[in-house]
């Protein structure tokens, strides 16, 4: 699909068309899209599909015009809207996003985990020892995704398009496939999603926080090191007093 949108503009613009957006208010993606989509897949799969599709649209478009300035200016102008709708989403949604009834049952059905999840990325965001430019910092990182967590299926779509528009405006790589999966499983299991996003997020903080530690005493026993050889170079060359004197 990424192939598909760097090489073809039309079909780029037409994915993207449906950012945002209900099955029924995309007619553009169809040609593009609907023969990738299983013909079993009920209407909440098929809107996994198209939702990713849009995103990965989105963001190919946005590589090529170098824009990333521009794309942190509008997330970070949003981050506190959001916020404060996502709160609200995940109150009138009825009860909070979690396992369905029965689920249990249906555990050993679901598709093993691969790739990265979301929760990885929120983390790489905010990695300072990244190398990239521009961090995301780790109270706007958690809000979001505690956001996103909170969510039945149409609130995450609503939310999902601005968090991975953000993310990619600070060059952190968004795992489509991974999201994909997680969006299909969400419905029955949305619970096991968002604590393996949760998990993922603060084990890899403090994967990030040790290799920083660790950095920082390495540093300090070169400064030692170094401090100490000055001073013994230092007495060394220093002029023995004459006799006598």
């Amino acid at each position: 699909m990424s192939r598909r949108c760097e090489s073809d503009p039309g079909a780029r613009s037409a994915l993207r068309s449906g950012v945002g957006k209900d099955l029924d208010a995309v007619p553009r993606m169809h040609q593009v899209i609907a023969h990738l989509v299983p013909p079993a897949a009920d209407d909440r799969a098929q809107r996994a599909y198209y939702a990713v599709a849009a995103m990965i649209a989105e963001q190919t478009r946005r590589k090529q015009r170098s824009s990333s300035e521009e794309e942190t200016e509008d997330a970070e102008g949003t981050e506190e809207a959001e916020d404060a709708e996502g709160a609200e989403d995940g109150a009138s949604g009825g009860a909070p996003a979690g396992t369905a009834p029965g689920s249990e049952d249906r555990a050993a059905t679901l598709r093993p985990d691969y790739g990265s999840s979301l929760g990885a990325a929120f983390a790489a965001a905010v990695d300072v020892a990244s190398g990239r430019e521009r961090q995301m910092r780790r109270g706007t990182a958690e809000s979001r995704l505690n956001v996103l967590c909170k969510q039945q299926i149409t609130g995450l779509h609503r939310h999902l398009p601005a968090s991975v528009r953000y993310l990619r405006s600070l060059g952190v790589p968004v795992d489509f496939a991974r999201l994909l999966q997680d969006l299909l499983d969400w419905p029955r299991d949305s619970g096991r999603i968002t604590r393996y996003w949760l998990q993922d997020f603060y084990r890899e903080l403090q994967k990030a926080d040790r290799r920083r530690a660790d950095s920082e005493d390495a540093e300090a026993v070169v400064e030692d090191a170094t401090a100490t050889v000055g001073d013994v170079t230092a007495t060394a060359e220093s002029p023995e007093p004459s006799p006598g004197g």
